[in-house]
């Protein structure tokens, strides 16, 4: 007998579509109960298109008893519906960022009801890849991770990634950025493909965030690099007995230095006829992360979206820990604000002592 996560969303935009897109993959473990829209006409797009029922009162949308309700709201929005729903006991997963800007960020800190009651939904850790290096990094392979470089996505993205793989919690960090105008082609954005592209100015932005100890993090990230098929993602970890770059894990084995690669099962590649998925992966010999969804035929990002939803499906019952705390989100994005403002002032920034360390 089934026992799905029981959630209801509020907002209908292209976020809150990922969280209905995994739930019909799979009703059986995630059952999305009722969306809230700011309109009856957005209402029912979203009920005609997706068989959720849309309502636009938010006491109508705890009428269907969610066990966690999503908010997929806009920046400037969310800190109230946070506020609002923790208010009345509701257990929440945000969006990210959870506000605006660091004043944002500590205003909802110190004045939300009780922070316990959220999760927010960073899911890049979860995804295969990275799953994959931090079950690898949290075996000792590569010793203590000393320094990570990131060049994959932005900002509170790319530093939850950069602390996961150092290990690193709430520490004080000194974060020195700068920008630069480049040339780049774009063959595919937001809108679709280009089927001329021509290099054009892009803005790229480079930064350390040095959390002490030896622990550094090298951010680097030019604009619209989640889309243009151009630029490879690289991460770069870099430990006290070898290096994981990528998929490829260099390590001193004792008494020589050693390479081995993340390997990845992926089906529907030439004669399999299994579908078209990434099934688990593997470092010497041994299954490092697993696929709990085969058969949906969800992307890479779906797949870390969908085992986040179960993850807070759990913390909502009592179950686990939350996989992502409002603590952790405020964090990253202080980092991320860090970040731009070195690069805009020419000046190091310090993130320390903040109400939620």
């Amino acid at each position: 007998m089934s026992n799905p996560a029981r959630f209801a969303v509020i907002g209908t935009g292209w976020r809150a579509q990922f969280h209905l897109r995994v739930a019909a993959a799979d009703p059986a473990r995630l059952e999305a109960v009722a969306v809230m829209a700011r309109d009856q006409a957005k209402a029912d797009a979203i009920q005609a298109r997706y068989g959720v029922p849309g309502v636009t009162s938010l006491d109508d949308l705890l009428a269907h008893e969610p066990e966690f309700v999503i908010a997929d709201v806009s920046w400037p929005a969310m800190p109230g519906i946070l506020k609002e729903l923790t208010a009345r006991g509701v257990r929440v997963l945000a969006e990210t960022p959870p506000a605006p800007d660091l004043a944002g960020l500590r205003d909802l800190w110190t004045t939300i009801k009780d922070e316990s009651l959220v999760q927010v939904a960073e899911q890049y850790v979860l995804m295969p890849g990275h799953a994959a290096r931090l079950a690898v990094i949290a075996d000792g392979v590569i010793g203590t991770p000393q320094a990570v470089e990131i060049a994959s996505t932005h900002l509170y993205h790319a530093t939850s990634l950069i602390r996961a793989f150092l290990d690193v919690g709430t520490d004080r960090a000194v974060v020195s950025g700068r920008t630069f105008d480049t040339r780049m082609a774009l063959p595919l954005g937001f809108d679709g493909w280009n089927t001329d592209p021509q290099p054009e100015v892009q803005t790229s932005t480079y930064a350390t965030l040095d959390f002490g100890d030896g622990r550094v993090g090298v951010y680097d990230f030019m604009n619209m690099q989640w889309w243009n098929p151009l630029l490879a993602r690289r991460v770069v970890v870099r430990g006290t007995l070898g290096e994981l770059v990528d998929d490829t894990v260099t390590s001193w084995d004792g008494h020589d230095p050693v390479t081995s690669r993340i390997e990845y099962r992926r089906t529907g590649v030439d004669m399999n006829l299994e579908g078209n998925e990434v099934v688990h992966a593997s470092f010497n010999g041994k299954v490092v992360w697993r696929n709990a969804w085969v058969g949906t035929r969800l992307s890479e990002d779906d797949l870390a979206v969908a085992d986040n939803l179960v993850a807070v499906g759990a913390w909502a019952r009592g179950e686990a820990e939350g996989p992502y705390s409002l603590a952790a989100a405020c964090q990253d994005h202080a980092l991320g604000l860090a970040i731009e403002e070195s690069a805009r002032t020419h000046q190091d920034v310090v993130v320390a002592d903040e109400p939620w360390a």
